[in-house]
């Protein structure tokens, strides 16, 4: 299978924003993910907010991965050390794989804005069902720094050496 395509293929994205407080009309950071995936060329299918409930993140997140017009799910907010940031332990039983890079190179690229505080970040991806999924932390800055550096990259069909959209499903 080949890893790189030479037209761009969209991808199904859902969105998920994880808050205590947030409000969908308050909810910059989800706005952010939603508005630069559609410009990228991407369909948003979904786009939800969370409490900051474990269970209730597994929830939602297994209804996505099950669902075959779900290709991408991003997740904001809930990836920090307060009691309510529960999003890696919703995760990672969910993960086929986990995807070790995204956090190293999130942190990496965060402690050149934030310094040490990043240490506090406990952004992860992974791979369920075909479907990649990436937490980071619910700043729109934060956001911005996995979408402009990251994300963006691994979800075009035509970045080489390679991207996501082989592993995806169809």
């Amino acid at each position: 299978m080949s890893q790189v395509s030479s037209t761009f293929i969209p991808a199904r994205v859902a969105i998920m924003t994880v808050t205590s407080h947030r409000t969908e009309e308050e909810d910059s950071s989800g706005h952010y993910l939603r508005d630069v995936a559609t410009e990228a060329g991407h369909q948003v299918v979904a786009k939800s907010i969370v409490s900051e409930n474990r269970y209730a993140i597994r929830a939602q997140v297994s209804q996505w991965i099950a669902s075959d017009d779900v290709q991408v799910v991003l997740i904001n907010g809930g990836t920090g050390l307060t009691d309510g940031d529960q999003v890696p332990e919703a995760l990672l039983p969910l993960f086929d794989r986990e995807i070790e890079g995204f956090g190293e190179v999130f942190r990496m690229l965060s402690y050149e804005e934030i310094g040490t505080a990043t240490l506090q970040s406990r952004a992860v991806a992974g791979m369920a069902n075909r479907t990649v999924i990436f937490a980071m932390p619910g700043s729109t800055k934060a956001c911005r720094t996995a979408w402009e550096n990251i994300i963006q990259q691994q979800l075009d069909a035509r970045q080489r050496p390679c991207n996501f959209h082989p592993h995806l499903k169809k």
